[in-house]
């Protein structure tokens, strides 16, 4: 019996140690760290369960018969916990075939994904790969259309998770495209469907991996990445950070953990938070940081559509999504990023049960040919359609401008809001008085008088919240130093809040 039992360890022995010494040796010089090495640092200590820790491939072609045989396959698989709760996980391994996807290895993800669903536990993948091996062919792709299937089925039900850790090309980018989130690794990470190479074949560009599809660029300008870190420990800290503000699927329930902040707390500095001059920005950050618990507070998507915050935080120790304007950029127009990045994340929340909080600060949707051509009208229905759908608890603050459009589409009474409040500072119109006097007394634009006067004239009769509020469109108007209280007081009050839709296939999302 002992005999044997060493065997186990030695096979458990050389399984861990992946391609050998010498390539992880390589990718410590990369200033990566292996698979297990992040699996260690993402998940509870001593919480990891792997499973077909001694899978190899089959592939006999192109000379795989003559190449060693790594167990593993190339794919680090099994589960483990995050501050508790459970988590499923795989990892690739670039130290074994350069964590390329095989037969064997696509199977061992879909059996993780497969066990994640019927656990109804989040999902996490560690991405560090060359694509598809190429010695197998169609059964690699075949490989991949199984992990694809199961992203979708998975979709809405658990949540998915992808980090990109390295490189992440060909089939391999559509299924973290697939998944809720994707958080890249900042120098040592990248993704895209076809390489530099190919690129300077096809189109004779010539461009660097990082240009092509480094994080930077999925950050700022393609929005595939949700978000970016300096290296591998802090990505993967923040994703056990993240673990805990969501649910572990979506009939679950958001989680509930102690919060030492006081509900009831109220906050004198926001009652000055908003300057006294309509057109002077003020950061909506600081807003959201004074109202969530502890001041913790998640962001998605920080570095793209940056007139529009969206994240995580928690009120009364449950998790809340917050949407926001932010007049520090652009004003807070909604413009054709920013609608997009809101209703993605707005049905994020509602797919899990999440209830979300609108603060409002937008003057309307971005004029002109840039934002026509870029199909503004789609995307901003895309937010409108996500808000109009949504069945969790919505509860609105009008902090200031509300004007035009962008009203209605910002959680307004109109399209489902259950709480809708305003500051004593909110404007709320079809649009600026400058522009609407200029446009109702234009008979008046050669009279400087007679414009002022109109204008002092239609801001008091419309730039206030009192006409909403007069027409029932806003619930209450509150101070502001008594925002978080009251959010907390509506968010309790609308727990158990239950709408039915009528029956459908699913919906015609404007995409």
């Amino acid at each position: 019996m002992k005999e044997i039992l060493e065997k186990l360890e030695a096979r458990r022995a050389k399984a861990r140690l992946g391609g050998g010494e010498a390539r992880i040796a390589a990718q410590h010089k990369r200033g990566k760290l292996t698979a297990r090495e992040r699996l260690a640092l993402l998940l509870d200590r001593d919480s990891f369960e792997e499973f077909d820790m001694f899978v190899e491939h089959r592939c006999t072609e192109f000379g795989m018969d003559k190449q060693p045989k790594i167990p593993g396959d190339g794919v680090v698989t099994g589960w483990g916990t995050v501050n508790g709760r459970t988590v499923f996980v795989f990892a690739k391994d670039f130290t074994v075939f350069g964590g390329s996807l095989s037969e064997t290895h696509a199977i061992k993800i879909t059996k993780i994904q497969d066990m994640a669903m019927k656990a109804r536990a989040p999902i996490i993948g560690l991405f560090d790969a060359g694509g598809a091996r190429i010695q197998e062919g169609v059964a690699a792709l075949g490989g991949y259309g199984d992990v694809f299937k199961r992203n979708v089925l998975a979709s809405g039900v658990i949540p998915q998770i992808s980090v990109i850790m390295g490189p992440c090309a060909g089939g391999d980018v559509y299924s973290p495209a697939m998944t809720d989130f994707i958080f890249m690794v900042r120098d040592t990470s990248y993704m895209f469907v076809t390489g530099p190479d190919v690129v300077k074949t096809v189109t004779n560009e010539v461009v660097t991996a990082e240009e092509l599809g480094g994080a930077l660029v999925h950050t700022t300008k393609s929005a595939v990445a949700d978000g970016a870190y300096d290296n591998d420990v802090e990505c993967l800290l923040q994703m056990r950070r993240l673990i805990d503000f969501l649910p572990s699927n979506c009939t679950s329930g958001v989680p509930e953990w102690p919060s030492f902040d006081d509900v009831e707390r109220e906050d004198e500095s926001l009652d000055t938070l908003v300057p006294d001059n309509p057109n002077k920005p003020y950061d909506i950050k600081e807003l959201i940081l004074k109202v969530a618990d502890e001041g913790d507070f998640f962001e998605i998507s920080e570095t793209f559509a940056r007139n529009i915050v969206v994240g995580f935080g928690r009120i009364g120790g449950r998790t809340v999504g917050f949407v926001a304007n932010q007049p520090m950029v652009l004003a807070g127009v909604l413009d054709a990023d920013a609608s997009r990045k809101a209703a993605r994340f707005v049905r994020f929340c509602d797919a899990f049960n999440i209830p979300i909080v609108t603060f409002v600060d937008v003057p309307g949707f971005l004029p002109g040919t840039a934002q026509e051509y870029g199909g503004l009208i789609k995307h901003g229905a895309k937010l409108l359609f996500a808000y109009s759908q949504a069945t969790v608890p919505l509860v609105t603050v009008i902090t200031r401008k509300a004007f035009g459009g962008a009203y209605d589409v910002m959680a307004s009474k109109h399209v489902g809001g259950d709480v809708n409040y305003a500051w004593p500072t909110a404007q709320i119109a079809v649009m600026g008085a400058k522009g609407a006097v200029e446009i109702i007394f234009r008979q008046d634009i050669g009279d400087p008088q007679k414009i002022a006067a109109r204008t002092r004239e239609y801001e008091e009769r419309f730039l206030s919240p009192f006409v909403a509020a007069e027409r029932g469109y806003i619930d209450e108007v509150i101070m502001p130093r008594t925002t978080r209280r009251r959010i907390a007081r509506a968010l309790a009050m609308l727990r158990n809040k239950t709408v039915e839709l009528p029956p459908r296939k699913h919906d015609n999302l404007p995409l």
